[in-house]
C-alpha cells in the first residue's frame, strides 16, 4: 500500500468523524471466563481463539500460560508497529526491514505483598524500533514523533486513563 492508497481508503472514514464526531467513539471490549480453568488461569477470549493467561514463574506460575504482563507489551509492541507502518506510508518513508522491542521492568515483591515499599505493575516500560531504511534522520524524528503520538496503546499507557473497577454479584 502507497501513501495514494492509505489516504484514498482514510478519507471517507475521517470525513465522516469529522461530520459526525460520535461516529468516531466506540467501545472496545475484551472478556475473560475464570469457569472450570485449571489452576489459577483466566481464559481470555481474543477474537480468533481462547488465550490462556495465568501467573508468571516469578510468582509461582508454570510457564506454560501467557502472563498479562507479556500480553501488555505485546499488544504494545503490536500497535506500535501498526501505527509505525501506517505513519511510514503516509510520510513516505521506505522500510525494508524492521523490529518493535518492548521491554518492562517489574518488582514482583510488589504483587506478591513481600515489601508494601515495592510497586504493583512495570515501573519502566521502553519501546525501542530498530528499522533499515535509506530515509534521512530528519524523516525518521518525524516518523517516530508521528508514531508515538498516534499509536493506541502507547498513549494509553504513557497517560493513564481513567480506570474504573466493579464487581457484581451473578
Amino acid at each position: 500500500m502507497d501513501a495514494a492508497e492509505l489516504r484514498a481508503m482514510q478519507a471517507p472514514i475521517k470525513e465522516r468523524y469529522k461530520t459526525d464526531p460520535s461516529a468516531a467513539v466506540i467501545t472496545l471490549k475484551a472478556k475473560g471466563s475464570i469457569d472450570n480453568t485449571d489452576g489459577l488461569t483466566c481464559k481470555v477470549e481474543t477474537g480468533r481463539a481462547l488465550a490462556i493467561a495465568g501467573l508468571h514463574p516469578a510468582t509461582g506460575g508454570s510457564g506454560l500460560e501467557l502472563c498479562s504482563g507479556d500480553m501488555l507489551l505485546e499488544a504494545l509492541v503490536a500497535c506500535a508497529g501498526v501505527t509505525l507502518k501506517s505513519v511510514a506510508t503516509a510520510v513516505e518513508v521506505p522500510l525494508k526491514t524492521g523490529s518493535v522491542i518492548a521491554e518492562g521492568d517489574l518488582d514482583f515483591r510488589g504483587t506478591l505483598g513481600v515489601a508494601k515499599e515495592a510497586p504493583v505493575g512495570f515501573e519502566e516500560i521502553r519501546l525501542r524500533f530498530e528499522v533499515d531504511t535509506d530515509a534521512s534522520q530528519e524523516k525518521l524524528d518525524l516518523l517516530l514523533k508521528l508514531t508515538e503520538r498516534y499509536c493506541v496503546v502507547y498513549q494509553t499507557i504513557k497517560n493513564g486513563p481513567k480506570v474504573s473497577v466493579t464487581m457484581k454479584r451473578v
